[in-house]
Order: C-alpha cells, then sequence, then structure tokens
C-alpha cells in the first residue's frame, strides 16, 4: 500500500515543483542606476509593465539596458519572433547603498553618504 501511495503522489510532487524551475528571476535595480540584461536570440520585442518604475532601451539584438526611475516592483518581458514570451523577470528597484532621505512635513531631502553626506542635486520634493 505504502509504494502504490508514493506512485500515485510522485508525479504530483514532480508537477508542483515545474513551476519554480521556471520562475521569473528578480532584477534589483537601484533607484537612478542601471542594470544590463541579456536578450535571447531572436528577440522582437521588450517591454516593460510600469515605465514610471523603470525603463527599457534594447542597445542591440542582444542586450537591452533597465534603468530605475521609481522604488516600487514591476516586470520585464521579452516576446520572439513567433509572438511567445521567452523571457519574464520581475523588476525591483530599490533605494541605493549610502543614500539617505530626510522627511521634515511636507519637505524631503536626499542626500548621498559615501564617506560624508552631501545633499543631491535633486530639488526638495513632497512625500
Amino acid at each position: 500500500m505504502r509504494r502504490l501511495l508514493l506512485a500515485l503522489t510522485a508525479p504530483l510532487m514532480v508537477l508542483a515543483g515545474a513551476p519554480a524551475a521556471h520562475a521569473a528571476s528578480t532584477l534589483v535595480v537601484p533607484i537612478d542606476h542601471s542594470a544590463a540584461v541579456s536578450l535571447p536570440r531572436g528577440t522582437r520585442d521588450v517591454l516593460i509593465g510600469n515605465p514610471a518604475i523603470a525603463d527599457v532601451s534594447v542597445l542591440d539584438s542582444g542586450k537591452a539596458v533597465i534603468l530605475g526611475k521609481s522604488y516600487g516592483s514591476t516586470n520585464l518581458i521579452v516576446v520572439d519572433q513567433l509572438g511567445r514570451t521567452v523571457l519574464e523577470r520581475q523588476v525591483v528597484v530599490s533605494a541605493p547603498a549610502g543614500r539617505v532621505s530626510v522627511i521634515r512635513g511636507s519637505r524631503v531631502d536626499d542626500y548621498a553618504c559615501a564617506g560624508g553626506c552631501e545633499r543631491t542635486g535633486e530639488a526638495p520634493k513632497a512625500p
């Protein structure tokens, strides 16, 4: 009976594990920074889910660059010549190391802190 139960559940365990093997990997890009992405052969279109969070620029048939524009997450989709999705990745735009935001009421001042803190060139903004 134990062998029969194992024989019946083994295919289910394989199927349950299958999506994890093809799960989209996460690309973390600091805000105001870029990250290069290799494109599969035969790429036709490169799309970004929310262009307010990240932007994508295709350099050539084998490489694209993702720019982190605003904090949050979105997705990157690559479509081949037949219209099939050949790559999908989650893109998370995060704070870069050494960056500090000081919030005073409605005013937000950003500082770059590497050795010492200096105010960034951005104009103050409301949260």
